[in-house]
C-alpha cells in the first residue's frame, strides 16, 4: 500500500488550496445548493427568527443599524390592483373559435434517478461540539502542514464519547472542522489499540452518514478511514462483517468509478482520490481481515467482486 508522509488531512487543505485557483467560488455554490450547512450568524448562534436582517441595499443606506425596528409595509399584489383586470388575454370577450389543429403538448421525459446526485450534507454532531469547545484539540499551524495538538493524552481520552464524534465529522467539508476531525480520527485509531473494537457498533451509523451523501471527496476519504480502522486492531474486521448491509450498497454503485485514461499519465494518484481503485482496496481488506464468512457477505452485497 502506497505511503504518505503528509497526512490526508493536511491534503485536503493543498488541494483546497489549487482548486480555489481553479474554481474560486465552488464551495460558495455547494453552500448556496444546500450541500455544505451554513455556519453561525453571529459568534454567539443565529439571530431570533423575528429579527430583519439588512439587505445590502439598506446596508449601502446605512440602515443597517435599525435591524428590528425596521417596519416593512405590505407589498400590494398583482391581483389587488386595477390593471390586473386590464392584462392582455384576460378576459373572454372577442374571442374567436380556430378550425386550426390543437399543438400537441409535449410529454417530459422521465426524471433521473438521482443514484449518483450529491446529497445534502447536515451539520455534524463534531461540529456542534467544537463549537462549544468540548473537544480537547487544536490547530497548531507549522511551515508545510498543520498538526493536531491535543491538550490531553490521546491514552486518557474515553473512546466511547469521542471516537464517534470525531467519526461524525469526517463528512465535513469545510476548514477547520474537516482537517481537525479527520486528523483526529486517524490520530486516535493509531493509538486506539484494544479500545477501538468495543466502539466499533457506535461507528456505523456516522461512516453510512458519510457514505450516503454520495459525495467523491467524502466518500473517498470514509474509504481511507475504513481502511485505518480495520487495521488498527485485532477483530476489528470480523465485527465489521455483521454490519455490511449498511456498508456496502455505496460500494457497489461507486465500484465502477474509475477514470480510464489509457495511455495517459495520471499525476494526482499519490491523493488517492480514485473511487473504483479506493473501493478495490477497502474490499480486499475487509475480505483479509474479515474472517471465513467475509467473502460470502461481501459477494451477496456486490456480485461482481472476485
Amino acid at each position: 500500500m502506497y505511503t504518505q508522509r503528509v497526512s490526508d488531512a493536511a491534503q485536503m487543505v493543498h488541494s483546497d488550496v489549487w482548486n480555489r485557483l481553479q474554481a474560486p467560488h465552488r464551495n460558495r455554490v455547494d453552500k448556496l445548493q444546500g450541500r455544505i450547512p451554513k455556519g453561525q450568524e453571529s459568534p454567539f448562534g443565529d439571530f431570533p427568527a423575528d429579527y430583519v436582517r439588512p439587505s445590502p441595499r439598506m446596508q449601502l443606506t446605512s440602515l443597517g443599524s435599525l435591524g428590528a425596528s425596521i417596519v416593512r409595509t405590505p407589498r400590494v399584489t398583482e391581483t389587488e390592483t386595477p390593471r390586473a383586470t386590464l392584462k392582455k388575454g384576460s378576459g373572454v370577450g372577442g374571442a374567436l373559435s380556430s378550425r386550426s389543429p390543437r399543438k400537441e403538448i409535449p410529454i417530459p421525459a422521465p426524471p433521473k434517478a438521482g443514484a449518483f446526485t450529491k446529497r445534502t450534507i447536515a451539520g455534524s454532531e463534531f461540529r456542534r461540539s467544537y463549537d462549544r469547545g468540548d473537544l480537547p484539540i487544536q490547530i497548531t499551524h507549522c511551515g508545510t502542514a498543520n498538526k493536531i495538538s491535543w491538550k490531553v493524552d490521546i491514552e486518557k481520552l474515553d473512546y466511547h464519547h469521542y471516537l464517534p464524534i470525531f467519526f461524525d465529522g469526517i463528512r465535513e467539508k469545510e476548514d477547520p472542522y474537516r482537517f481537525l476531525s479527520l486528523e483526529g480520527t486517524h490520530n486516535m485509531l493509531e493509538k486506539g489499540g484494544s479500545k477501538t473494537l468495543p466502539v466499533v457498533p457506535q461507528l456505523i451509523i456516522p461512516i453510512k452518514t458519510a457514505l450516503n451523501t454520495r459525495d467523491p471527496e467524502v466518500i473517498a476519504v470514509t474509504l481511507k478511514v475504513l481502511q485505518k480502522l480495520v487495521l488498527s486492531g485485532e477483530m476489528i474486521g470480523e465485527a465489521l462483517v455483521p454490519y455490511y448491509r449498511q456498508l456496502l450498497p455505496v460500494f457497489n454503485l461507486f465500484k465502477n468509478s474509475a477514470k480510464n485514461l489509457g495511455d495517459s499519465m495520471d499525476y494526482g494518484q499519490r491523493k488517492r482520490m480514485n473511487l473504483g481503485e479506493l473501493i478495490d482496496e477497502t474490499l480486499e481488506i475487509f475480505e483479509v481481515h474479515g474472517g471465513e464468512d467475509a467473502f460470502i457477505n461481501i459477494k451477496y452485497m456486490i456480485p461482481t467482486y472476485e
